[in-house]
């Protein structure tokens, strides 16, 4: 466990120091071949039924596995290096943060075409007719929401699976990330990857959204996540969202743009909506929720140290 401990450490510092490799990521490849296989299967038409996107999903995903579960087999050092530098390169806290301090500046400097740009590095939604409170919620709402995927869900399957639930955990995220939107092109296709994605993020989500309640405001955390977490489409999304707006006593959702299409999502947390000044407090709350993470895991080997020697 101390081992374990010492492995998350390093991985995390390492993403605090050097942030996301600038070249050579191996996820830009692995989404690069997922785009190949994606053409594949839809054989230059519009769309493609929900079996082509199984049959896409399990394509990319055993190699990843194969892999992960050959790194598994390293030892020693060799082993405590590969879960290093493998943890440090699904993490992505560095990059969260520093994409949504762009977006705070910009709003700081009332640039606000520089800061519908920024934002739309970390959002999906459109962002060109985003005033500065619509650019404050959506950079917000990403903040709160990839910090669960980004950080914590990646720490939580490496805990509980090591090297390869880590890397199965991102490349499951990553094709969620491709195939998973509501668009004609994608709902069906997309369907099993956005499902699956849903499946794995369930428990680290819930993590997640219980560090904001306790390192925020309780009381107003946790009265959103109960009475506006199932107004939500996504089963992990609103509970992450609506509780972080509550621990930070700010208000999100509202109307958004995807697509062309104009839609109304529902308020979260309570409060005044949220300002520019609210991006680096989500950040705040992501970093102050990591380092619990931390402490409750070196306190646990610990402990572990202590009762078994």
């Amino acid at each position: 466990m101390i081992e374990t401990a010492t492995i998350v450490t390093l991985a995390l510092l390492l993403d605090r120091l050097l942030g996301e490799l600038k070249q050579f990521h191996p996820l830009v490849g692995f989404g690069r071949v997922a785009h190949r296989v994606e053409l594949i299967l839809f054989r230059g038409e519009p769309a493609a039924p929900r079996p082509c996107g199984v049959i896409g999903w399990i394509a990319m995903i055993l190699p990843v596995l194969f892999l992960g579960l050959l790194l598994a087999h390293l030892q020693g050092w060799v082993l405590f290096t590969a879960e290093v530098l493998g943890l440090y390169l699904v993490v992505g806290g560095q990059s969260l943060s520093s994409h949504a301090h762009a977006v705070s500046a910009a709003l700081q400097q009332e640039d606000l075409p520089q800061a519908q740009q920024a934002v739309g590095c970390i959002v999906s939604r459109q962002t060109d007719a985003l005033n500065a409170q619509g650019v404050a919620k959506a950079a917000t709402e990403s903040v709160l929401e990839n910090g669960s995927d980004a950080i914590f869900g990646a720490l939580f399957w490496f805990l509980l699976l090591g090297l390869p639930g880590v890397l199965l955990y991102r490349a499951i995220n990553t094709l969620d990330a491709m195939w998973g939107y509501k668009t004609p092109r994608y709902i069906d296709f997309g369907w099993f990857s956005a499902r699956v994605d849903d499946w794995v993020n369930w428990i680290p989500a819930r993590l997640s959204a219980l560090s904001y309640a306790l390192l925020g405001h309780w009381r107003s955390a946790i009265y959103s996540w109960r009475t506006q977490a199932k107004l939500c489409k996504s089963p992990n999304a609103g509970v992450v969202m609506s509780t972080g707006a509550g621990a930070l006593q700010i208000e999100l959702g509202g109307e958004a743009h995807y697509n062309g299409k104009r839609e109304q999502k529902p308020l979260l947390g309570c409060g005044d909506p949220a300002q520019g000044r609210d991006i680096s407090r989500a950040i705040q709350l992501v970093q102050q929720s990591q380092l619990l993470w931390l402490v409750v895991l070196w306190c646990t080997a610990l402990l572990q140290r202590i009762i078994y020697g």
